[in-house]
């Protein structure tokens, strides 16, 4: 099993926009008071691309001018050449079905001007329509949660600011994001549940 393969580092991938916009979400308030919330109108973004390592929780960001099969290829390139690999070991990436990831897998399989990327990293799919399976979707939930939801950025410079701020913390191994971006490989698969049916019959 690759989890326990000391050659084999896993990776896992995705993109991500945080909205200036403020996102809404429960708090604690006082019974019988009205909270509110200051939001930025107008739908401005910043887009980042992130590689969390399995096990180690080491978190590498960057930032694409947008979502694309080029800009794909090009933060695989810029992970390469910061990412510490030793000798002997192999990258196994997960990462999501959007359209660009596929064109950037398709080309980087057929085109030898990508040999670099097809020699050091196998790619490892999810099921279509499934993006929760891949656990860095745990850092961007995080990410929100403490950064972003229920409050006000007044430009897009701050919301910025906060999320590099945010996510320099990581950039070394750490148990916040070793932990939240696991799963159990040891845990024995649960017995499906069948519950009984009732059948009514007319009188």
């Amino acid at each position: 099993m690759l989890a326990h393969d000391p050659n084999a580092v896993i990776v896992f991938q995705d993109e991500v926009h945080f909205m200036v916009q403020a996102s809404i979400r429960e708090k604690w308030a006082k019974i019988g008071s009205e909270p509110r919330v200051k939001s930025k109108p107008g739908k401005e973004s910043v887009s980042y691309s992130g590689f969390v390592v399995y096990g180690t929780g080491q978190l590498l960001i960057y930032k694409p001018s947008w979502f694309t099969y080029e800009t794909t290829i090009e933060m695989l390139h810029s992970f390469l050449a910061d990412i510490e690999i030793k000798e002997g070991q192999t990258i196994y990436m997960v990462m999501d079905n959007a359209p660009w990831h596929r064109k950037a897998r398709r080309l980087i399989a057929e085109d030898d001007q990508y040999l670099d990327i097809r020699n050091a990293i196998t790619f490892l799919d999810i099921p279509p329509y499934s993006p929760d399976l891949n656990p860095i979707e745990q850092v961007w939930r995080a990410t929100r949660r403490e950064c972003t939801h229920n409050r006000y950025f007044a430009s897009k410079a701050d919301l910025t600011q906060k999320l590099d701020g945010y996510f320099a913390r990581y950039t070394k191994p750490n148990d916040k994001f070793r932990t939240l971006c696991t799963f159990n490989f040891n845990k024995e698969p649960k017995e499906p549940v069948v519950h009984p049916r009732k059948i009514y019959r007319a009188s």
